[in-house]
Parts: C-alpha cells; structure tokens; sequence
C-alpha cells in the first residue's frame, strides 16, 4: 500500500528555496529563524522531537538526494558522530559561532564595525556575496542576514557532506538543532517525573 503524501513532506522544497532566494538575495537569510524558533518552541510546548522527525526540510532534502538520487554510499555512520562527546562539542562550537555572529552584529549595530558582505563557509572561507545585498537597509539587518546565511549554507555543506560519505540522514545524527530539542525533551520528561 502506498502511503498518502502530507502537506509537510514537502518541506524539503522550502529548504530548497531558502537556500537559493539568500544566494539572490541575502535579506531572505532572516527567515531561516524560522527554522530556529520553531523546532526550539516545539520541543518546549510539545511532546516529543515532532520537528526533526515530521517537519525537517533540510533532513527531507537529504534523503532525497541520498535515496531517490543515490547520491549517498549509504555506508554506516562511524561511531565518533554518534557520540555524546561529538554531539556536545559540535553543539558547543556551534553555539559559540552562532553568538560570534550575533557580537558581530552588535559591533556593526553600534558602528563599531563596517559591514562585511561576505558569507563565511565551514568558519573559514570567506565568499564575497555583494551581489545578493541590492536593497538599502541598516548595515546590522545586512550583517545578520550575512553571518545566518553563512550557519544555514555551512551546516547544509556539511550534511550534504556527510549524506554523501555515509547515509542520506547522517546530519540528523549531530545537527545542533536535533542534539537541543533532545536536551530540552529530556529536561522537559525529567521535571515531569
């Protein structure tokens, strides 16, 4: 029996467009906040990790590429990925990126800092991206776009990465979203005990 589509299994075509509009133009980097708030307010309000397992389009996109287009090896994911230790400290390091990005905004907020147009991939290659900045706003609204862009393109890159290498949804295994929804399900069971 073949199983009925839901509206939400067609997810993967918003991550798809969100990365394509901020390659265009990088003030559509804001809605990836979307993709932030609401897996964090789901885990929060809700009873299970509902947002990786039902509403990721990222973790959809990989599996289509893995699956459908075979582009994965569809080998096991080694150990070190799945580790506590791994998931944590990529959290960690992920996090402390993510407020980098936001003490970056800040500075240009105060004008302490120009504008950089340039979208950072995997923390060290920096890509000039003055072609998708066309519209005059406050330099921090632009700096912020710039600094998510560059977390939401690393952390495809990455999972694209790791879908090729190992199975289609390796990223799943260590994305800082899913580790921090498991963190606030389990603080949220525990209280209820």
């Amino acid at each position: 029996m073949k199983k009925t589509k839901k509206w939400y299994d067609y997810l993967w075509i918003v991550s798809l467009i969100y990365l394509i509009l901020g390659f265009f133009n990088i003030l559509f980097a804001w809605l990836g906040l979307f993709c932030f708030f609401i897996p964090l307010l789901m885990a929060m309000f809700g009873k299970e990790k509902g947002y990786c397992n039902n509403y990721c389009g990222r973790g959809q996109l990989f599996n289509i590429l893995g699956t459908k287009l075979k582009l994965s090896r569809n080998k096991s994911i080694p150990k070190f990925l799945r580790a506590k230790w791994f998931r944590y400290g990529f959290l960690t390091f992920f996090m402390i990126m993510f407020l980098n990005m936001l003490f970056t905004t800040y500075l240009v907020f105060t004008e302490t800092k120009d504008l950089k147009q340039v979208v950072t991939l995997l923390w060290t290659f920096k890509l000039p991206w003055n072609w998708a900045y066309n519209v005059t706003v406050e330099p921090w609204i632009a700096q912020f776009a710039f600094g998510f862009y560059s977390v939401m393109l690393t952390s495809t890159v990455l999972g694209v990465v790791t879908m090729i290498l190992f199975k289609p949804n390796s990223w799943c295994v260590y994305c800082p979203m899913g580790t921090m929804t498991q963190l606030i399900c389990k603080a949220k069971y525990k209280n209820e005990e």
